[in-house]
């Protein structure tokens, strides 16, 4: 697939993607009203409009709520703690250069202890912006690949990404649960006899349309936007470092990284630099354009194919040793891993049966090394 939204001007690429999230408020508020009205309606079709209103006011509410609290709460759900200065001195002085490059405040800075190379913006505004990394994309990267995945997420705050993707996080999920209250209401509860069968009738048929449709449309939707958002952000990120080769190769790496975040939470999963799950090939359903797709539309900028005999295994540490047993978490928030005194990912001695010595095996925490020593030369 071809990629045209590298020779689009970053200025047409913004006005674009603001209209599609007017677009998209606006689905979303129909899509809760007329749950809302047809949870009422279906009982009480004369009062549809209570629901209607109520579910609006709730929106409205959540959105309150994202303005104030989101970004606090997304950070939670994925686990992420204040990144330590001392510890994390590379990271601290890229995001600062590229927060000058962007001509925005320095965001605040968060580490997820997982050893799978990702990161993700968060906020509401260019003055109030938060970045995550996980400690694996601070040990796999070099300072160029890390410069290019912290102005990727540096343009999607400068760009309001974040204050739409936080808060559609917390609303979009409202929308799932209406359509459960619906459901449970219309084949749980009772109607008067002297209601409106006729009208309540026609509002359970289109509250059935719309707990099956709603939560489906709203979802692809909101994937489509979020794909967008992110050629975009790439391209900016191309022009704040001047050097989309190195977006490009953080890019390969985290491919060929074979497994995702552990804990990752799916509410928050579109707002993640690259998709935390494996969930295999492109398809409607995908939260980012394939890593192809954009490293096809950073060629564009580049001029040539400056990646055509890059290897990442030959530049970046030894192939982690796959997840053994490894389970999702359910519970929201609780995805920090490790023990006390010991971060996930951190290198351990040793390698993998038939790998060459010196090189550094990362595994999960609380996973063993393989018994098998390494070969010799």
């Amino acid at each position: 697939m071809k990629v045209n939204t590298a020779r689009r001007s970053i200025p047409d690429q913004i006005a674009s993607n603001r209209r599609l999230s007017v677009v998209f408020s606006f689905f979303i508020i129909l899509m809760l009203t007329g749950l809302g009205g047809a949870i009422v309606g279906a009982f009480h079709p004369s009062l549809w409009y209570y629901g209607a209103g109520g579910a609006a006011l709730l929106g409205v509410i959540l959105a309150i709520v994202a303005r104030a609290q989101g970004p606090e709460i997304v950070l939670s759900i994925a686990g992420a703690h204040p990144a330590r200065h001392m510890e994390d001195q590379v990271l601290d002085n890229v995001t600062e250069e590229m927060a000058i490059a962007a001509g925005i405040q320095k965001p605040a800075l968060y580490v997820i202890d997982d050893d799978s190379p990702n990161a993700f913006a968060t906020g509401m505004d260019p003055r109030h912006g938060a970045i995550a990394v996980t400690s694996g994309l601070i040990q796999m990267m070099d300072r160029e690949e890390l410069q290019g995945v912290v102005a990727h997420e540096m343009s999607h705050i400068r760009n309001y990404d974040v204050r739409f993707t936080t808060t559609m996080a917390l609303i979009v999920g409202v929308i799932p649960l209406l359509a459960d209250v619906f459901r449970f209401s219309l084949w749980g509860g009772r109607r008067s006899d002297d209601e409106d069968s006729q009208g309540a009738n026609i509002w359970a048929i289109v509250g059935i349309v719309l707990a099956i449709l709603a939560p489906i449309a709203s979802y692809l939707l909101q994937m489509a936007i979020s794909r967008k958002r992110e050629y975009l952000a790439d391209s900016t990120a191309a022009q704040l470092t001047r050097n989309p080769e190195g977006l490009a190769r953080a890019l390969k790496k985290i491919e060929a990284f074979p497994y995702g975040l552990a804990g990752a939470n799916r509410a928050i999963q579109h707002m993640y630099f690259v998709n935390p799950f494996r969930d295999g090939g492109a398809s409607l359903f995908d939260t980012h354009p394939s890593v192809e797709q954009r490293v096809s539309a950073l060629m564009g900028v580049m001029g040539a194919d400056a990646l055509s005999d890059w290897n990442p295994s030959l530049n970046m540490p030894a192939q982690p040793s796959p997840p053994r047993q490894r389970t999702q978490l359910p519970i929201p928030g609780a995805q920090v891993l490790g023990q006390a005194g010991q971060l996930p990912g951190q290198p351990t001695s040793g390698g993998l049966p038939g790998q060459e010595p010196g090189l550094t095996t990362y595994t999960r925490s609380g996973q063993s090394n393989p018994d098998e020593p390494p070969t010799s030369p």
